[in-house]
């Protein structure tokens, strides 16, 4: 199996920082305002509270409560909120529906996700974007939908991605020895953790991504090489 990383990995930075936070940003407090009395916001917004309030207690400089002012200081201080992202993925969809939104990846995905189709190879995704924000990406993706080479999404729900236990819990629940796991990431700190976890790695270099501290894992820079 092939576990993939999205920001960085199959899709440009610049798409997630330049077009999906900003747009969330922007439509958050419409859904919001739409969507407020719905059975599903109503459970993300009191995830959100349960959250605000810990923040609260151990003395972090959040805002004044509301929902959408504790979304915007989550999203400034890039925090992995399990109720952020479910809320910008249901956001996000939205654009993706009215087709405001084409999930970007890279050229050489499509091809490689075909290749690895046509070779057996399952394929999942692990991202810190929801589920619901995943699947949507790309199913509306600049190479079309390309849901049909996905076998497996995981988000945060496993756990964070700097943990091994994640990976751990990943590999328990396509029911792979962890050694039979290949994953793919921009992150040095990711991809320790999957190690750790026993899973094979490789590092993506892309345009535009961070650079990361001294690591021993291989390197590619495009999947044609994997």
């Amino acid at each position: 199996m092939i576990l993939l990383d999205i920001e960085g990995t199959t899709t440009p930075i610049a798409f997630v920082t330049g077009t999906l936070v900003p747009y969330a940003r922007t439509h958050l407090a419409v859904y919001l305002e739409q969507q407020g009395g719905t059975l599903e916001c109503r459970r993300e917004v009191s995830r959100l509270q349960a959250e605000y309030d810990v923040d609260r207690a151990r003395g972090e400089d959040v805002p004044a409560w509301s929902p959408h002012a504790y979304l915007t200081w989550l999203m400034d201080h890039d925090r992995k909120s399990p109720a952020l992202k479910e809320l910008q993925g249901r956001v996000w969809e939205e654009g993706y529906r009215n087709g405001t939104l084409v999930g970007q990846v890279f050229d050489d995905v499509p091809r490689a996700l075909a290749r690895w189709r046509d070779a057996g190879v399952a394929v999942g995704i692990f991202s810190s974007g929801s589920v619901r924000a995943q699947q949507w990406l790309f199913r509306r993706s600049t190479a079309g939908d390309l849901t049909p080479f996905l076998s497996w999404h995981f988000d945060t729900g496993v756990g964070a991605k700097q943990e091994p236990a994640s990976y751990t819990r990943i590999a328990e629940d396509v029911n792979m020895a962890a050694g039979e796991i290949l994953f793919v990431s921009d992150v040095a700190g990711e991809l320790d953790a999957a190690r750790a976890a026993g899973l094979r790695t490789v590092m993506a270099l892309r345009p535009g991504n961070a650079p990361q501290p001294a690591h021993r894992h291989q390197t590619v820079t495009t999947f044609d090489e994997l």
